[in-house]
């Protein structure tokens, strides 16, 4: 074996024990397996998936939600364009962006880009003399497909060409992700995955190096009024071993998630803010025996499927000059709607105000700080949600929003001062 054939098989472990290595992973396996063929793909975490442990088979409604399963683009509702960003130690990074348009009567489709690049890595010979420097980088194009045969289940592919280079060395190779879920209850689903069918099998010189087979399998609860989610998820494949993973997220009010899992070995966490309410910011992090690992996700999302409700005022006063508050509702579904509902809650999250009605809910309602009962509420902080189900059963929700009841004036202190006695005097 030539020298350079030598130093572009170090680069190559070298990068890939690069993202082996600030993956969160066991132990057992790190010391078994330095970085197998397209570990670096098999093992890529996005934010949100790195802070929910890398439990996401069940869910994956994110463009990049494809690589743990093709199918969960049927349960997107918008169009939705993401990235994220991850640098690893030795100038190692992974980008990756990815584009997802759900459908309706046709079937929702995907295209995303990965690559992994690594730093300059030092070229020597049999002697250990330097002989300049060279990258190592690989590539992965995925166009997905998927189609939801029903409301409840879905099934989805990915049809992968993965590129490698080492030096002056490429190669590449095509494989095949099947996956689908099921929706056991309106409330949890079941999802399943198995990766890298028939390769991809890359040669960078002789030998031909295939991806393993990867299966995955797991589920995901909604609890708390949908607010929260508790995910579970184990992973197979050869060199890997076994992998469990678990996590959960909690919404708050105000666009804000967040997020705690385990990986395995280790204890992940992160966040999200979502604002506009079409952007997002997901931050993820790890604690890796090498130091934290972290990775940064932007989304946008706009048309598709979808519920809004805004309120006008968002603060109001039943005895003030604005008596009540205008809530303008607009929402497209999969299917011709069915069923409405605009629900207002109180801080214990008690519904105080339900408005509902059949088919297009209309332009907009009023409310008047007034109960079921028709009784006034109190002052504070009130949250409302439009949502609306077409008629298979879908639902789409609107972004939870805020509302004031304020029926005092403002509020302070009045100095008195005595007659013929200035504000600068001592009383």
């Amino acid at each position: 074996m030539n020298t350079t054939m030598k130093a572009s098989i170090r680069a190559a472990a070298v990068a890939a024990l690069a993202v082996t290595l600030t993956a969160p992973r066991p132990a057992r396996a790190q010391e078994a397996n330095a970085g197998g063929p397209g570990e670096w793909l098999s093992r890529y975490t996005t934010a949100r998936t790195l802070g929910l442990g890398g439990a996401y088979v069940a869910t994956a409604d994110d463009p990049l939600g494809i690589l743990w399963n093709p199918a969960g683009i049927s349960g997107m509702d918008q169009n939705e364009v993401r990235f994220e960003n991850a640098r690893l130690f030795e100038d190692t990074q992974i980008n990756g962006f990815s584009l997802a348009v759900p459908g309706s009567w046709l079937p929702s489709f995907g295209l995303s880009i990965l690559s992994l690049s690594s730093g300059q890595f030092q070229k020597t010979n049999d002697m250990n003399d330097p002989l300049g420097t060279f990258k190592q980088g690989e590539t992965a194009y995925l166009f997905t497909m998927s189609r939801a045969f029903t409301p409840r289940f879905a099934l989805g592919t990915n049809l992968k060409l993965v590129q490698q280079t080492v030096e002056d060395f490429n190669g590449g190779g095509f494989g095949v992700d099947v996956g689908g879920w099921y929706d056991v209850s309106p409330s949890v689903r079941i999802g399943a995955t198995v990766a890298n069918l028939g390769g991809p099998s890359i040669s960078l010189r002789d030998k031909a190096e295939t991806y393993p087979v990867n299966v995955r399998g797991g589920a995901a609860a909604r609890v708390l009024n949908g607010r929260g989610l508790v995910a579970v998820q184990v992973d197979q494949a050869e060199g890997l071993g076994t992998r469990l993973h678990a996590g959960a997220e909690y919404w708050l009010q105000g666009g804000i998630t967040l997020r705690v899992g385990f990986d395995d070995a280790y204890g992940t966490g992160g966040f999200s803010y979502r604002f506009a309410p079409q952007y997002q910011i997901d931050y993820g992090v790890a604690d890796q025996p090498l130091g934290m690992t972290h990775r940064i996700g932007i989304s946008y999302r706009f048309g598709g499927f979808f519920a809004s409700a805004k309120a006008d005022p968002d603060v109001f006063s039943p005895t003030g000059e604005h008596a009540v508050t205008k809530i303008t509702l607009n929402a497209r579904t999969k299917a011709d709607p069915d069923r409405w509902t605009l629900e207002i809650v109180n801080k214990s999250d008690e519904v105080v105000r339900r408005f509902s009605g059949a088919g297009q809910p209309p332009a907009h309602v009023q409310w008047d700080g007034k109960d079921e009962n028709g009784l006034p509420l109190a002052d504070g902080i009130y949250h409302y949600r439009l949502s609306v189900k077409d008629r298979v059963g879908r639902e789409v929700l609107a972004s939870v929003r805020q509302v004031t009841i304020s029926t005092t004036g403002p509020q302070g202190e009045v100095p008195v001062v005595p007659v013929g006695q200035s504000e600068e005097q001592p009383k």
